[in-house]
């Protein structure tokens, strides 16, 4: 049977949702679920979330005042374009053929490992979205916004133009740092900007996302020992996560969620997905936004049919194309996504820096 029978963009796509661990998904792909449109172009309306404001007066028979609509904003701008993928030479061709004709239990191995290749195209192009919405969801020193450097070309997308969020949802905990034990409070520091947002939006934020390292901080504070310590009326020499995590939910309604996972960066470089001193104070009901996946040139060209292509499309809007060319016969796979999230909720997220490592 032809490679290209046995390896198309169909295969690979039900390779793929086959898996079982694929079908974890990541925290972002949760609050921010995703959607399709058509074009490059992405459009939101970003409400200020605040309090109803009470009607006016008025008197019978007279018109009715007109009030504006507050704080309601359109953000326009273009989302980026992805691809990359990888070639199945005339040379890898023939150790193919040679495995499979002398029937050796390699050339099983050998398909699997093109599997595997395409697998990794796709969860890279998972990584994508996740890095942007962890980016908005922890800002760098609160400046709100993507960015990122592809090729050689830096992309940066401002979320906050006029600095406004940062002003209100940014908490940078400088006088009691979480790296203090003996003196920070977190109880006070999560009060102080779930009762910002509740008095801004009206909005109740029950859910910190935090990694491990953040959370440690969180559990060797002195304060919360104390608070464990009165709760059950005698002395411990160990408090579990478990007793941690349910302190803070009984004080202040907050579910914490400690958020470790881990990607490689364009340089292969391990990075987490959640920075080390940070903690993302959101609504625990509903989504915070989209993510938003536009119609790559090989959905909309490649899929109708083209001769020497065949297009599947996985996760909502990443496109598997494989494209074979004739001289040198060379069997090319990539995906390709044009991808970026929205984040209507904003307003009503905080985001607060315990400490630092200087």
């Amino acid at each position: 049977m032809l490679l290209t029978e046995l390896f198309t963009p169909k295969a690979i796509a039900a390779h793929w949702n086959e898996n079982p661990s694929n079908k974890i998904d990541y925290i972002g792909s949760v609050l921010f679920p995703p959607q399709k449109k058509a074009s490059l172009d992405l459009k939101w309306f970003k409400g200020s979330n605040g309090l109803p404001v009470s009607l006016m007066p008025s008197a019978f028979d007279a018109k009715a005042t007109f009030r504006d609509r507050p704080g309601l904003t359109m953000t326009e701008t273009e989302m980026p374009f992805f691809r990359e993928g990888f070639k199945v030479k005339e040379r890898d061709r023939q150790e193919i053929l040679r495995a499979q004709e002398s029937g050796d239990p390699y050339a099983q191995e050998i398909m699997a490992r093109l599997f595997n290749d395409a697998d990794q195209l796709i969860a890279g192009a998972a990584v994508v979205p996740e890095r942007m919405i962890m980016q908005l969801l922890f800002p760098d020193s609160g400046n709100m916004g993507i960015s990122f450097t592809a090729n050689g070309v830096a992309y940066t997308y401002n979320y906050d133009p006029a600095g406004a969020w940062k002003t209100s949802n940014y908490f940078a905990i400088t006088t009691n740092p979480w790296t203090s034990p003996t003196t920070s409070d977190p109880f006070v520091d999560l009060k102080t900007a779930k009762d910002a947002i509740k008095e801004n939006t009206g909005e109740d934020a029950t859910l910190a996302i935090m990694n491990s390292f953040t959370f440690g901080l969180l559990a060797q504070s002195d304060a919360v020992k104390d608070r464990f310590l009165t709760t059950i009326g005698r002395s411990v020499g160990y408090i579990s996560d478990a007793d941690v995590a349910q302190i803070v939910k009984d004080l202040l309604g907050i579910d914490i969620a400690v958020y470790d996972k881990r990607y490689k960066n364009e340089s292969g470089v391990s990075a987490k997905f959640v920075p080390d001193y940070y903690v993302a104070l959101v609504p625990g009901d509903g989504t915070l936004g989209n993510t938003w996946y536009g119609t790559t040139p090989e959905e909309a060209d490649l899929r109708g049919g083209a001769s020497n292509a065949q297009v599947a499309i996985v996760n909502t809007g990443v496109a598997v194309t494989q494209i074979i060319d004739s001289h040198p016969v060379n069997v090319n796979t990539f995906a390709s996504e044009i991808v970026l999230p929205s984040f209507e909720r904003m307003d009503s997220c905080a985001l607060l820096k315990v400490g630092s490592s200087t």
